[in-house]
């Protein structure tokens, strides 16, 4: 009988262990510069939210941080030595708006100056060097030369702990002017769904704009680009960037400008949820 017992408390055991939770909702974050994180951290940046968590995608001796262990989200959020992220403040105001009980969780997957293309599974492999030099090369290295596959792999791993509630994507930048974008856009998020086992209507896709041009956007003319991405995925939705304040290169948001942007991307996401 003892024994009976015994094998019963460890299946149980066993089961919780590989369960996920339902209160866990997991996002998916990927794009370049602005999303990968090119803001200065400050220090308001830097206070620790327990509903809060960050899944490491590298390993940062620096940080304290191993691959694929969740973290309390504190940026960076992506690469090692990178800065503030629209993620950051996407789910910082989605834990500060939801019930006690739920738990905000990110993966943040980004290369600065990559093109959409380098996260198509299928033709990835021409724009690894879509820039020369070794600031770029090196990214997409510690991402396996497959930022896309990268992503997915960590997504799966993720997903024994909770459940993907949505995909936040912030690029373009690299793009500006390309009027298959979207094309493109709607292959790789049919991809991730496929590939992850999502349904689209339980998970949104969240497309934030370039600097907008009333903000001087040196990409500004991408943003006609951008919000013709509902017409292609009926379950995308455009986050604007009109009002965010930019570095002086104006192709960066600046730290209050990011904040921002991820503020809006959940206001949003919390949008999407109440109509369901």
């Amino acid at each position: 009988m003892k024994t009976k017992i015994l094998f019963i408390a460890l299946i149980i055991s066993f089961l919780k262990a590989f369960t996920q939770d339902p209160n866990f909702h997991i996002y998916l974050c990927f794009g370049q510069s602005n999303m990968e994180g090119s803001a200065t951290i400050e220090e308001q940046d830097k206070i620790q939210n327990d509903r809060f968590l960050t899944l490491q995608p590298l390993n940062c001796k620096e940080l304290s941080r191993k691959k694929g262990v969740w973290y309390p989200a504190v940026p960076p959020l992506s690469q090692c030595h990178v800065g503030l992220s629209p993620a950051d403040y996407f789910g910082r105001t989605m834990v500060e708006n939801l019930p006690d009980t739920i738990k905000i969780g990110v993966i943040n997957i980004a290369v600065g100056g990559c093109d959409i293309r380098l996260f198509d599974k299928d033709l990835y492999k021409n724009y690894l060097s879509t820039y020369k030099e070794e600031w770029f090369t090196n990214k997409v290295k510690d991402y396996g030369d497959n930022p896309y596959k990268y992503l997915i792999n960590l997504a799966k791993k993720a997903q024994k702990d909770g459940v993907i509630k949505g995909i936040l994507l912030h690029q373009g930048e690299t793009n500006t002017g390309d009027e298959k974008w979207g094309l493109y856009v709607q292959k790789i998020y049919k991809s991730i769904l496929r590939d992850l086992s999502l349904t689209p209507n339980k998970v949104p896709l969240l497309v934030g704009e370039v600097v907008h041009e009333k903000q001087g956007g040196v990409c500004a003319k991408m943003n006609s680009i951008i919000n013709r991405i509902p017409m292609l995925i009926p379950t995308a939705y455009v986050i604007s960037s009109e009002g965010c304040n930019v570095r002086k290169d104006k192709v960066h948001f600046n730290s209050k400008g990011v904040r921002e942007l991820g503020k809006r991307y959940a206001k949003k996401m919390l949008a999407i949820k109440e109509k369901k």
